[in-house]
């Protein structure tokens, strides 16, 4: 079967899911993860032919899509901040502005040269954790998280990008004191409200887990009231607190924070949307 008859099998069959361009982008993803074939080589060679045994694959990813599975369960990777990481349902599809959280981090630290002690509290894939401890070397780093699953995914991530993490299995809801003292803590909690389920895509809503996306629309702060007051008492005095934050609860957030004694800043990501809020830790 030529790539190209593939690719219009990929168009007909999910025209009326996504976008032409969408659907483009993911037969090329797919034909590079799955034959090493990018876009460029089938402009140049509208010939290819697809293998027997790989059309298999096609199929099965074709299916997937229908079914609007996130791409990068499908290739089964994805990159975060220039590091290639695994993933699957068990855990979230790391996200752009969670990079921009990463970056926020380096950029305060970046000449600090003391051995940081940095914990990431819900690591799910580990992305975070990872890329602090790959962009400072001499960090401990600590990553924690409920899920098991979730965990066997985030350490093999940490051998593959060849660092040291100290994994941990806890509920963060269920911890009374953090176990040591920290320079930095960085967390992506769930914070997406039941009432703003309206505004997800199918390939969220259907595929990615629940327990790392939403809170109840009651108490949607649960996971940053909860971890700010343990991390109030595990910071070293001024250390940071950093939050990828729900963008529609950002003021809300701020001020809870400010009211256990810290001191914040606000930053807006690249869409101009406050979605990340750093604390200075004002007493130990």
């Amino acid at each position: 079967m030529q790539l190209k008859a593939q690719k219009e099998l990929f168009l007909e069959t999910l025209e009326k899911d996504y976008p032409v361009e969408e659907v483009l982008s993911f037969f090329f993803l797919l034909t590079e993860a799955f034959l090493g074939v990018r876009r460029l080589d089938l402009a140049l060679d509208p010939d290819l032919e697809i293998e027997p045994a790989n059309i298999g694959r096609f199929e099965n990813a074709l299916a997937r899509l229908k079914n609007h599975e996130p791409i990068q369960y499908i290739i089964g990777e994805t990159e975060f901040f220039g590091l290639t990481f695994s993933v699957d349902n068990n855990v979230l599809v790391p996200r752009p502005e969670t990079e921009e959280l990463v970056q926020w981090v380096l950029e305060d630290f970046a000449l600090e040269e003391k051995s940081l002690k940095i914990l990431d509290i819900g690591t799910g894939s580990g992305c975070i954790a990872i890329s602090l401890a790959r962009h400072l070397p001499k960090a401990k780093v600590s990553a924690l998280d409920i899920s098991e699953k979730a965990l066997e995914i985030a350490k093999a991530n940490a051998k593959n990008n060849e660092v040291e993490i100290s994994f941990i299995q806890q509920d963060i809801l269920k911890t009374e004191t953090l176990s040591g003292h920290w320079d930095i803590i960085v967390s992506n909690p769930p914070y997406v409200r039941e009432l703003e389920k309206k505004e997800m895509q199918r390939n969220v809503l259907d595929h990615e887990p629940e327990t790392a996306l939403y809170v109840k629309d009651q108490d949607p702060l649960l996971f940053y009231n909860k971890i700010t007051k343990l991390a109030k008492k595990a910071l070293n005095p001024k250390a940071k607190l950093y939050f990828e934050i729900n963008q529609y609860l950002a003021e809300e957030t701020k001020t809870m924070m400010q009211k256990q004694g810290f001191i914040c800043e606000k930053r807006k990501d690249l869409f101009g949307n406050f979605r990340m809020l750093k604390g200075v830790a004002s007493t130990n």
